[in-house]
């Protein structure tokens, strides 16, 4: 079973070896929301599902979000419900990749995890790196027909924090805050996205770039764990909750910690864009 990540290598011998296996393209651009589907149909793992932020991964009515913000987590049945309705079983392996550096393919494997489905794996290099041993890809609109499932929600193995829990242990030695955004946006010298410039007071920056070398892959866990240890100055790793503009770009660093043998924190889904709704919240910039 793979949790965290795996090679092309690794994915590849699960496909030859026809392991129960779902993969799935989580592909996006933020400013381009449908260029997505567009480089799904361009080039893709073969038998990659297609899951979309906007429309799979994200609520699209407040009745079915359970947060705020501007990519609010759909209820965990709802997101159960899509699983089954394209065939996902409880005894499958996961494989999720994206080609924009893990930024959105991050999203399912927590999201996976928080509807208690431990065997998911982020395809360490994305779709970059299966092409370049060669894998096996297909092109064009997506005409597989999936059985649906009887997939369902279990016990959350992923910790889920609200606007309120960050507020209540604002300033407390039992909460780290780590922002996963840009220095420029974290300091709220520019904010392209959000009504309000800035950040959670107290926060922590390490940009979710930060995790991955020059070949596009994560580092090693021992350079991470070094990098997280230096960053976190002798806080506890346990008390960290990650966050970022929208909580997508913050699983990176979620991630990243996991793999440095850190252990699993927490998410606070809602982010900026939810934390900055509310003005009597307090916010920091610089």
């Amino acid at each position: 079973m793979y949790t965290t990540l795996i090679s092309a290598e690794q994915l590849k011998h699960l496909v030859h070896d026809h392991k129960p296996l779902m993969i799935f393209d989580c592909s996006f651009e933020l400013m381009q929301p449908k260029e997505g589907d567009q480089q799904y149909e361009r080039v893709r793992i073969a038998g990659a599902v297609r899951a979309d932020l906007d429309r799979h991964l994200s609520a699209r009515k407040a009745a079915e979000a359970v947060n705020g913000g501007r990519h609010p987590l759909p209820k965990r049945e709802l997101f159960a419900a899509w699983l089954a309705s394209i065939g996902f079983q409880s005894d499958m392996q996961a494989v999720v990749y994206d080609r924009q550096g893990a930024n959105y393919c991050g999203r399912l494997w927590w999201m996976l995890k928080w509807v208690g489905h431990e065997a998911v794996a982020v395809l360490d290099g994305g779709l970059q790196a299966w092409e370049a041993i060669n894998g096996m890809v297909a092109t064009g609109p997506d005409v597989a027909v999936r059985v649906p499932s009887r997939f369902t929600a279990s016990e959350p193995r992923a910790r889920l924090a609200t606007s309120d829990d960050v507020l209540k242990h604002l300033d407390l030695p039992d909460q780290t805050l780590i922002d996963a955004r840009a220095p420029a946006r974290f300091r709220g010298e520019v904010e392209p996205l959000d009504p309000i410039a800035g950040h959670i007071p107290g926060a922590l920056n390490r940009p979710f770039q930060s995790n991955l070398g020059p070949d596009g892959r994560f580092k090693s866990p021992e350079l991470l764990r070094e990098e997280f240890t230096e960053l976190l100055a002798g806080r506890n790793p346990a008390s960290v909750v990650h966050h970022c503009g929208s909580g997508v770009s913050a699983v990176p660093n979620l991630l990243a910690m996991e793999v440095a043998g850190l252990g699993r924190a927490a998410l606070y889904a809602g982010s900026w864009s939810e934390w900055c709704s509310n003005p009597a919240r307090p916010m920091a910039q610089g």
